[in-house]
């Protein structure tokens, strides 16, 4: 894994590529304030709480993803959610590797079901919705084991004992 940047660091970053008066104008800000938010917020620093900051501290507060999302949808994109653990349980890559298949095999099986009439329904597409960011998700579990190179000290899941009857 790596160390995440900073979010000063990141404007910095973004400053190198950009135009910043042309940021300041289009914010009607001060040249000075749009610098300042490329520096350190701390004790040691003299940079102001900048707005990715800010809306970190939103999601946290409020812990509702839906900000992120909106975020991504307004530049283009779309939010992956982390899986929660690498998996539920520990796999090695074959049983993995099947599993994750299986999951793109259940979202085509709710895509084929929702077509069926020739019509997707707001629940239908809403149910699609749901079932690709749950692939999306453990496909991110899955990539992350991979750059690991965690699959060869895993073990195979074990089935939970036979129910005596």
């Amino acid at each position: 894994m790596f160390d995440a940047m900073q979010s000063h660091e990141l404007l910095r970053e973004v400053y190198d590529r950009a135009n910043v008066k042309q940021i300041a104008a289009d914010l009607g800000l001060s040249l000075s304030l749009i610098y300042k938010w490329a520096e350190p917020s701390n004790d040691m620093g003299s940079g102001t709480t900048n707005p990715l900051d800010r809306v970190v501290a939103l999601i946290r507060s409020t812990g509702d993803s839906q900000i992120v999302q909106w975020i991504c949808q307004e530049a283009g994109g779309f939010f992956i959610r982390n899986p929660k653990g690498l998996w539920p349980h520990p796999l090695l890559l074959v049983p993995a590797t099947n599993l994750i298949v299986q999951d793109f095999a259940d979202l085509l099986a709710v895509i084929a079901k929702a077509a069926n009439d020739n019509h997707i329904s707001r629940p239908e597409a809403a149910a699609i919705r749901t079932r690709w960011e749950e692939l999306k998700s453990a496909t991110e579990g899955f990539v992350r084991c991979c750059e690991a190179g965690n699959f060869t000290s895993m073990k195979p899941a074990e089935s939970p004992p036979a129910d005596k009857r």
